[in-house]
Parts: structure tokens; C-alpha cells; sequence
């Protein structure tokens, strides 16, 4: 992984490279911005050049070379690199436990090794989703348990195999529970030597203060529509007129951007179900929206959310399509044309009142709450506020 592979994210590149450049690294990285920004992709070219031992550069007959700004790409690591199994380059990322474990085993990066190298080998862009469909663990919460973190002081206990650096990329940290968090952090406090841990975070104030206040932060904007129209014409081939069209929706997001390629996508279906929600809400057909709520409990966890989420995001575009300005509004085809009848029914009234439901709903969920019992909660209230003007 080059950083001439990462879409986009220019400053951030200069910025990673020149910490290594003057001698100026921290031991410990932590790379923060919303979803489909780079992160991951911007993670994995970074500890590619780390690792890489032609970053600095070949002395030349007129003296010593300048030192390159990206990994070689043709080294025996960058060679490892290619297929993720460099000895010095270890993962952490959230795991399930499966029903095979045993009840006190405490699951760890390693027994999922496989699918996670089989995910990155098809691209550094994917979400948390695609990673739990991945496990097959659609209907479960993935975490880092505390057997990561005992597993990863031992890796990181030994020498590395090829004399330079060990890198320790943590994705999603936030998702390690307090047990974990704790030894992490005095992993952090005394790292071991030449060794650089690099985390991939999209909320982190999740994490331990304690462990904020010991890595050194770097927020990662959203991708450029110029650098994601770029990429759709010539990764996917899609015509200039097309790609811009596509850039823009998407509003910084590559994953978003991938989304609306697919015929068969996610995205879709929650505006199926948006729109049906909506429907039953304004006939105030009772019966139909209790319906409706068994099925949305029917789905895992990590999808409800991710509705709930969507959700919100169609209520505030709805919002914003009323002021007739579309440079506000950040809409597929298909969801401009729902709005088009529905913004009307979104208004200073009520606006903020269901952001605040759609809120509760979320953290409701996220506690475990009785799925059934929180939409069907959540549907009722939602007649009430959609009449209000």
C-alpha cells in the first residue's frame, strides 16, 4: 500500500511523512475523521513506508539521496506488505466471539486473521458493516476484548524480524471495553522500543482521556469532491459528467460514493424503509406500524443504528430541500424525489423534536434496549410530530 494509492487527503500525506523525515515521530498516532475519509487507507500507506527500509532513499554518485516521501513498492517488505503478512506489522480490530469459544476464552485479532487479510486484499475503503458481514456477525457487537491487549504486549514484547520498526495499527479503539483500555494504556506509557502504534478512531471521545492525552492526534478531513471525482473516472471508469454528479452526493465519503455504484446496496434499503415508516406514520395506520417495528427488530444491532442514522440524515436533507437552495442538499436521485412531497411535512416545528427522538432511539438501542419496545416507542411518537407546523 502506497500513499499514491489513498484518494485524496494531499495534507495529510506531507504531514505523516515529514514527522518521519525530521526525526520528529511520536510513538503513538491517532488518525480522526467521520467514515469513508481515508483513514484506514491513509493508516496502512503510512505504516507501509515505516516499514519499508527504501524510504530513504539510495545514495547516488553525487552524494546521498533525498529522502522518498512514499514506500519503494518493490522491496522484500513492500513485497509482504503487498499481502498484509509483514512479521512486524500487527492488527488489532473489533472481534465477536464465536459459539465454538469457549465461555472464558476472550477472543483476539488472531482467530479472525483470515477474513481481515481477505477484506484488506480487496481494498483499504470498507466500513465497520462489511467488516461484521465478514465474521458473519451481523446480529452481534463487535469489540477488542482484553485478550488483544495481553496478546499484543507479547507480540510487542519480541525484537522486530527486520531490524526497523514494529507498528501496532489499532482500528476503531474506541470499541476496546475498560479492561482492555487499562492495559493498553500502560502499553502506551511505556512503549516498548522503535515500536509506533497507529489507531484508526471515528468517535473519540469514546475513548479513556487517559489514553487521548497520550497520542498524538491528527484529524482527517473528508475526501475532496475533485479527488473523489478523480478516483470514480479512473477506478471505475464512470464519464466526467457522471462522476461529478456522483462526487458531490457522496460529500467527502468514498464509501458513499461506492454505495450508489451498487445496484444492490444498503442505502437503498433503508430508504425503502424510511419511506414506509413515513407512509404508515401520516395514515397513522396502527397496526401496519407495529408491523413494521417487529421487522426493524428483526435486524442486527449494528443495522438498526446504522438506520437510525440514515434516518436522521433524511430528516435534515428533507429539512434543507425547503429552502430551495440545492447546494445544501446532498441527495441521491431517489431520495430527492421522496422529498420532493415529503419536506413539506419537516419544519421549524418539528425539526429538532424528532433529531431528538431519532436520538433517544439510538442510544436506546445501543444499551441493549428491547428493540421492539423502543420502535414501536419511537413510531408512535413520531405520528404526533410529524402533524405539527
Amino acid at each position: 500500500m502506497r500513499f499514491t494509492e489513498v484518494i485524496g487527503q494531499d495534507e495529510a500525506k506531507e504531514r505523516l511523512v515529514q514527522m518521519v523525515i525530521e526525526n520528529r515521530l511520536p510513538h503513538a498516532l491517532m488518525l480522526c475523521g467521520p467514515q469513508g475519509s481515508g483513514k484506514m487507507a491513509l493508516a496502512l500507506a503510512f505504516a507501509s513506508y515505516l516499514l519499508c527500509p527504501n524510504r530513504k532513499g539510495e545514495a547516488g554518485m553525487f552524494g546521498p539521496a533525498e529522502p522518498a516521501k512514499d514506500s519503494c513498492g518493490s522491496c522484500q517488505s513492500c513485497t509482504m506488505l503487498r499481502k498484509w503478512a509483514h512479521p512486524d506489522l500487527h492488527f488489532t480490530f473489533p472481534v465477536i466471539k464465536l459459539p465454538s469459544m469457549n465461555a472464558a476464552y476472550k477472543p483476539v485479532s488472531d482467530d479472525f486473521i483470515a477474513e481481515w487479510h481477505a477484506m484488506l486484499e480487496r481494498g483499504p475503503y470498507f466500513s465497520l458493516e462489511e467488516w461484521l458481514s465478514e465474521m458473519d456477525a451481523e446480529n452481534q457487537q463487535a469489540i477488542i476484548t482484553v485478550g488483544e491487549s495481553n496478546e499484543l504486549i507479547r507480540k510487542l514484547s519480541l525484537k522486530a524480524s527486520q531490524g526497523g520498526y514494529k507498528v501496532s495499527l489499532i482500528w476503531l479503539p474506541e470499541r476496546m471495553n475498560t479492561e482492555c483500555a487499562n492495559k493498553l494504556l500502560k502499553l502506551l506509557e511505556e512503549p516498548p522500543q522503535e515500536t509506533v502504534f497507529i489507531m484508526v478512531c471515528e468517535e473519540p471521545e469514546k475513548l479513556l482521556e487517559t489514553i487521548r492525552s497520550r497520542v498524538q492526534r491528527i484529524d482527517i478531513r473528508k475526501i475532496s469532491t475533485e479527488a473523489i471525482e478523480h478516483a470514480l473516472v479512473q477506478q471505475r471508469g464512470l464519464d466526467a459528467e457522471t462522476a461529478k454528479a456522483l462526487a458531490r452526493i457522496a460529500n467527502g465519503n468514498w464509501l458513499k460514493a461506492l454505495e450508489m455504484l451498487d445496484s444492490d446496496n444498503e442505502n437503498r434499503l433503508f430508504l425503502d424503509r424510511f419511506i414506509a415508516l413515513m407512509r404508515l406514520c401520516y395514515k397513522r395506520d396502527i397496526n401496519e406500524l407495529k408491523r413494521w417495528s417487529e421487522q426493524m427488530a428483526a435486524y442486527g444491532r449494528e443495522r438498526q443504528l446504522r438506520f437510525l442514522n440514515y434516518s436522521q440524515r433524511m430528516i435534515r436533507e428533507s429539512f434543507m430541500h425547503n429552502f430551495q437552495t440545492p447546494e445544501l442538499c446532498y441527495m441521491t436521485i431517489e431520495e430527492a424525489q421522496f422529498a420532493k412531497n415529503f419536506a413539506r411535512f419537516i419544519n421549524e416545528a418539528n425539526v429538532i423534536s424528532i433529531n431528538d427522538l431519532l436520538d433517544r432511539c439510538q442510544r436506546d438501542i445501543a444499551q441493549n434496549a428491547n428493540a421492539k419496545i423502543v420502535f414501536f416507542d419511537m413510531v408512535l411518537k413520531m405520528i404526533v410530530l410529524l402533524i405539527q407546523k
